[in-house]
């Protein structure tokens, strides 16, 4: 009987979510607050390579300025390796390489799916095999949009965003992503938000007690309609994002005259997420984006979530 080596190498790989529907409810006493929003995880992916080692380290190669994001111990994959080796009582380290095709700070959650994939990697890597849904509880301590990168494909989350309910969607939704250079806190759209609701709240409808994802919503996926979809894409972050980065309604304009069905911030932003009717249209839009000084890809969902890469 042969026996197989344990690997001293494992790559995962995580994808990067769109909000397509994203409800705000009132700021918690915790300084949070509750929401209600249809994920869709789209083919842009972080991939991470997890070799043994005896500390914890991590590191970046790919297109996206990495600058920004952290390599100690407060970095999310890091973070999200220590709870695996904590949970499971796993004595060594691991070294791990992100190649980082989703934004930073960009309102995708490439953050996120960096830890997604760093769950399932050290867990595969160390032989710890604590289970699906062990993963995905450690992935709800990590942040609200981790447990979905973990998962992928559409669904529909709660609470912090991350009591997550599966969602129905025919087929497959094309979408042209412009990114932005210039990142943007979701801390400081969230309170952007607050600050507005306030101001204003003899004016404007003030925020649900209770959000909740509308129904028509929840339709158009399951029928995997593109027009039905564009009509109820909606984001309470919108508004915000736009007004810490102006420049977000330009490219707006630029891609829906290019041919979009519509367009809005994905999550907290900077992102722009057009939904087209088709991979042509997807090509023809991107180019129009591209012509304006933007860089912009396509893409397409829903994906699967975090798994192996062999």
């Amino acid at each position: 009987m042969t026996t197989l080596a344990a690997p001293t190498r494992v790559r995962t790989r995580a994808p990067g979510k769109i909000n397509v529907y994203l409800s705000v409810g009132t700021l918690q006493d915790d300084g949070y607050h509750d929401v209600a929003t249809a994920y869709q995880a789209v083919s842009l992916y972080e991939d991470v390579s997890a070799e043994l080692a005896d500390d914890f380290s991590v590191s970046f190669t790919g297109p996206i300025d990495t600058t920004r994001v952290p390599v100690d111990e407060s970095n999310l994959a890091i973070r999200a390796a220590r709870l695996v080796a904590d949970a499971s009582g796993y004595r060594g380290g691991v070294r791990l390489t992100i190649d980082k095709q989703v934004p930073v700070a960009g309102g995708m959650g490439g953050g996120s799916a960096d830890a997604a994939a760093t769950l399932l990697a050290v867990d595969t890597l160390w032989g710890t095999a604590l289970g699906r849904e062990e993963l995905l509880r450690l992935a709800a301590q990590l942040g609200a949009d981790v447990p979905f990168a973990f998962a992928g494909g559409t669904a529909v989350g709660t609470g912090r965003g991350d009591e997550l309910s599966p969602a129905l969607a025919k087929g497959e939704f094309h979408w042209v992503l412009a990114l932005s250079d210039d990142g943007l806190s979701t801390p400081a759209v969230y309170r952007a938000l607050d600050e507005h609701r306030e101001r204003y709240r003899a004016d404007i409808a003030p925020a649900p007690t209770t959000p909740v994802v509308e129904a028509n919503v929840l339709q158009a996926l399951r029928a995997g309609d593109p027009d039905l979809l564009a009509d109820c894409l909606h984001n309470d972050l919108q508004a915000p994002a736009m007004r810490l980065q102006p420049s977000l309604a330009s490219t707006l304009e630029i891609g829906e005259k290019a041919g979009a069905l519509a367009g809005l911030v994905s999550g907290s932003g900077p992102t722009v997420a057009f939904l087209v009717a088709d991979r042509d249209t997807a090509l023809e839009v991107q180019v129009e984006l591209s012509a304006a000084g933007l860089v912009a890809v396509r893409a397409a969902g829903p994906v699967h979530g975090a798994r192996l890469l062999h």
